[in-house]
C-alpha cells in the first residue's frame, strides 16, 4: 500500500512521515488504504496516557462522592464513553473520510457547518488546555528543582510545546502515528516508574474514611467523566480509522480503539483517586495546577524525567486534536490547504495558552465550565450521528458528500432541528458556576422540579445525557425514512464496489 500524499519543499509528492500530508477532508482513495485495526491502539493510547488522568481522581472526588462510588463511575464513565468513539471510528472505515466530512451525510453538506464549528471549538479548546497543562507542569518542575521557574521559563516552554504540536498537526497522518507509538512507549515506562516512586502516598485508613454521596452526586460525576474523555473525542474518532482498508475487520476497529483508548485512562483515574483521597493538601493543589502538583511528592532526581513524561502526554493528546481541529475547520467551509487549517488553530491554541497560563487564576473551574458547555451540543451530535451509523446498511457514497445537490441534500432540517432541541434542554438541566458569563445555564431545573440552579441536582449535568438521548433517540425514531431513500439511489463507479463489498 502506498502512504498518504504529502508534499516536500519543492511542492512535490513525496511519501515520507516527515513531510506534509495533502490529504484533507477527502475521502483516501484505495490506493492509499493501509493498515490494521490494531494500529489504532497506538495513536489512542498516546493521546489519552497523560498523567492529567491521575488529576481526574482529585477532580472525581470533589464530588462529594466515595472511593468506591469513584471507582465504579470512572470505569464506567471511561468506558462508555470511549466505546461511543469505537463505534464512530467504523464511518471512518466505511467512508475514509474524516469525522466531520462524514458527518455530512447526517446533517446535509451546508447543514453540517454547525456541528463542524462546535467540533472546531471543542478540540482547539482541547489542544489548547493541554499546551498550558504542559506549560504549567514545566514551571513547576523548574520551581521544585530551586531554578527559575517564573514568566521567562513559561514562555520559552510555551514555545517549545507549541512548536511540538504544530509541527506535529501540519506534518500530518503517517507523523502523528510514528510519533504516538514512541509516545506511548516513553510515558508509558516512565509512568509506571511514577506510580512506584508515589505509592508510599497512599493511606488507606484516610480512604476508608471517605464519605459517599447521592445519587446527583454520582451522576454529576459520571457524566463528567464522560465528557472529559470519550466525549471529548468523539468528533475526532473516524480521523484515524479513515485509512484502513475496507477489508478491515469492523469488530476490530471497535475494540481496538475502544482498549487503546480506555487502557492508560482506567489505570491513571484508579490510581489518582487512591492519591487524591490520601491527601487534602494535594487535592487541592491539583485544582490549581493538575500535573505540577504531583511533582510535590517527588523526589528530586524524578523531576526531570517526570517533566517528559507530563509533556510528552499531553503533547499527544494535543497533536491529536490539532489535526482534527483543521479538518473541522476546513468542513466549515473554509478553502485552505489542511496544513494551513493546522497552522491557524496554533495560532489560537497559543493565544488561548497565555491567557490560561498567564491571566487565568485557576484552571479547574474554566475547565469543567468548557467541557459541559460545549458538551452538550456535542452530546447531541453524538447521539445523532451514531443513531445514523446505526441505521445505515451500506457505505457511503463519498463523492456525493460534497455536493449539496446529492443524495444527502444541502440542509437535513431533522438533525438540525434535534441539535437545536438537545442543546436548549441540556444546557438548561445543567449549571456552571465557574464563570459569571455561563451563570444562564440550569433554566429548565425549577420549572422540571429539580429544585433550580441552587437544588441538589444542580451539578449533576443531566443535560449532558439529556443531549445525547435526544439526538440517538428522535434520529432512530424519525430519520429511518431518509437514510433509507439515500441508500436506495445508485452509486457509480469505485463507490459501488465499495457499497457491494460493505453491503456483503
Amino acid at each position: 500500500m502506498s502512504t498518504p500524499s504529502t508534499i516536500g519543499a519543492d511542492g512535490g509528492a513525496t511519501g515520507s512521515a516527515l513531510e506534509i500530508e495533502l490529504n484533507g477532508i477527502n475521502a483516501i482513495p484505495s490506493s492509499e488504504h493501509k493498515g490494521h485495526p490494531r494500529d489504532l491502539f497506538w495513536p489512542w493510547f498516546a493521546a489519552n496516557v497523560s498523567v492529567l488522568g491521575i488529576s481526574y481522581g482529585s477532580f472525581l472526588l470533589g464530588f462529594g462522592i466515595s472511593l468506591w462510588q469513584a471507582t465504579i463511575v470512572g470505569l464506567v464513565g471511561i468506558v462508555v464513553s470511549f466505546l461511543f468513539c469505537g463505534f464512530i471510528a467504523l464511518a471512518g472505515k466505511r467512508g475514509h473520510a474524516p469525522t466531520m466530512t462524514l458527518s455530512r451525510a447526517a446533517f446535509g453538506i451546508n447543514g453540517n457547518r454547525v456541528p463542524s464549528a462546535l467540533s472546531w471549538l471543542l478540540t482547539v479548546g482541547w489542544e489548547t488546555v493541554l499546551a498550558s497543562l504542559a506549560v504549567l507542569a514545566t514551571a513547576t518542575v523548574f520551581t521544585e528543582l530551586g531554578w527559575e521557574g517564573g514568566v521567562l521559563t513559561k514562555v520559552v516552554a510555551l514555545v517549545v510545546v507549541a512548536a511540538l504540536i504544530v509541527v506535529g498537526g501540519v506534518l500530518g497522518f503517517d507523523f502523528i502515528m510514528k510519533l504516538q507509538k514512541w509516545i506511548t512507549i516513553i510515558t508509558g515506562i516512565l509512568t509506571v516508574v511514577y506510580v512506584i516512586l508515589v505509592a508510599d502516598q497512599i493511606n488507606f485508613d484516610t480512604l476508608a474514611a471517605i464519605p459517599g454521596g447521592g445519587t446527583p452526586q454520582v451522576i454529576g460525576a459520571l457524566v463528567f467523566m464522560m465528557t472529559g474523555f470519550g466525549l471529548g473525542w468523539v468528533n475526532a474518532a473516524a480521523d484515524y480509522s479513515r485509512y484502513l482498508p475496507r477489508s478491515a475487520s469492523s469488530t476490530g476497529v471497535v475494540a481496538w480503539t475502544t482498549f487503546g483508548a480506555s487502557l492508560a485512562p482506567i489505570i491513571l483515574l484508579l490510581f489518582g483517586l487512591l492519591l487524591a483521597g490520601s491527601s487534602a493538601e494535594l487535592s487541592g493543589a491539583i485544582a490549581v495546577d493538575p500535573i505540577g502538583a504531583l511533582t510535590t511528592i517527588l523526589p528530586i532526581w524524578f523531576l526531570i524525567p517526570f517533566a517528559l513524561v507530563a509533556v510528552l502526554g499531553l503533547v499527544g493528546g494535543a497533536v491529536l486534536d490539532i489535526y482534527s481541529s483543521g479538518l473541522a475547520l476546513l468542513t466549515t467551509g473554509l478553502r485552505v490547504p489542511r496544513f494551513v487549517a493546522a497552522g491557524i488553530d496554533g495560532v489560537l491554541m497559543v493565544l488561548g495558552a497565555i491567557y490560561v497560563v498567564f491571566f487565568a487564576g485557576s484552571f479547574l473551574g474554566p475547565f469543567q465550565g468548557f467541557l459541559i458547555t460545549l458538551g452538550v451540543p456535542v452530546a447531541a451530535w453524538c447521539g445523532i450521528f451514531m443513531a445514523d451509523i446505526l441505521l445505515r446498511k451500506k457505505g457511503y457514497a463519498v463523492k456525493e458528500l460534497f455536493d449539496p445537490a446529492g443524495r444527502y441534500g444541502s440542509v437535513r432540517v431533522l438533525s438540525i432541528v434535534l441539535i437545536a432541541a438537545g442543546s436548549f434542554i441540556g444546557w438548561g438541566m445543567v449549571t456552571n458556576g465557574f464563570a459569571d458569563w455561563l451563570a444562564w445555564q440550569g433554566y429548565l431545573l425549577d420549572p422540571l422540579g429539580l429544585g433550580g440552579r441552587g437544588g441538589e441536582w444542580a451539578f449533576a449535568n443531566l443535560g449532558v445525557l439529556a443531549a445525547l438521548v435526544i439526538g440517538f433517540g428522535g434520529t432512530l425514531l424519525f430519520g429511518r425514512g431518509a437514510v433509507r431513500a439515500q441508500e436506495a439511489l445508485p452509486v457509480p463507479g469505485e463507490d459501488q464496489a465499495a457499497q457491494e463489498l460493505l453491503s456483503a
